[in-house]
């Protein structure tokens, strides 16, 4: 069979075992959406597992938001580490998480805390069985307390299991809910699911004045129309810089070392890399 110009052959490390290549060359083979793969191709590569919800995002952006943007990262992620000779997988995107903050809006769809840890326990448990590494890369936190529940318990069974939040690490102020943030981000990424004429600013004080309402009564307690910042002004450029800066965040903590919770952080900058107080 001719070779394909357009398929990358060189070899990658953890990829399928060397007596399978009986079978003939597909090019889907070597695909980085894990369901795009067959048994016998799977191989042990690391598993990035988007993970987001199904929620409300204000009357502007659609219900899949936290999804989306866990997709694009573990995306990302998978890329790089695919371009530098190891094999990473994109495994299907988690769409329900625990978003009972927001069931005061229709569309959402919570499973609640428990029910996404046992979710996530037996994911972990299951794709250890063939992949030696597994990180769940996480969009929404609603879903913290039951993330880091299920992965100190793969950790503490001995298997190698990690995440990391979708989040920048620029030292800038950003918004917590369909506000400027996520708005730029969807116009980077889904410009067409945006209902611009339907963009209003939400509830604006400081996160940290609106959690204890929040908390107790639920995001439409302190923000009817769902909204935690003002969208207005979010565009593409600046959704695209903010992706780049989560997604740039993300790598580091994807190569640096996981912490007893298995939140993974990155390594020190080298001395000559930090930035002085004026950066």
């Amino acid at each position: 069979m001719p070779a394909d110009p357009q398929r990358d052959d060189s070899p990658r490390r953890g990829t399928r075992d060397p007596d399978e290549h009986a079978l003939d060359a597909h090019p889907l083979d070597d695909a980085v959406r894990l369901v795009d793969r067959t048994w016998p191709t799977v191989g042990a590569p690391l598993v990035l597992v988007p993970l987001g919800a199904t929620e409300q995002h204000g009357p502007h952006l659609p219900l899949d938001v936290d999804a989306t943007i866990a997709v694009t990262i573990a995306d990302t992620l998978a890329a790089r580490v695919r371009d530098s000779g190891d094999d990473a997988v994109v495994a299907p995107a988690i769409a329900y998480g625990s978003s009972g903050e927001h069931q005061g809006f229709a569309g959402t769809m919570s499973i609640g805390t428990a029910a996404l840890q046992f979710l996530l326990v037996e994911l972990g448990r299951s794709a250890s069985t063939w992949a030696p590494r597994l990180v769940f890369v996480n969009a929404h936190g609603g879903n913290l307390e039951a993330l880091i529940a299920a992965v100190r318990v793969l950790r503490s069974e001995g298997r190698d299991a990690a995440w990391l939040p979708c989040v920048p690490e620029d030292g800038g102020s950003h918004d917590a809910h369909a506000g400027y943030d996520e708005t730029s981000m969807l116009a980077r990424l889904r410009a067409p699911a945006i209902r611009v004429e339907r963009i209003e600013p939400g509830a604006t004080a400081p996160i940290g004045e609106l959690l204890p309402r929040l908390r107790t009564e639920g995001v439409r307690a302190v923000s009817p129309n769902g909204v935690l910042g003002d969208p207005r002004g979010a565009s593409s450029a600046a959704g695209e810089r903010l992706l780049a800066a989560i997604a740039e965040a993300a790598w580091r903590r994807l190569t640096g070392e996981p912490t007893t919770d298995g939140l993974l952080v990155a390594h020190p900058a080298p001395r000559g890399e930090q930035g002085g107080a004026d950066d």
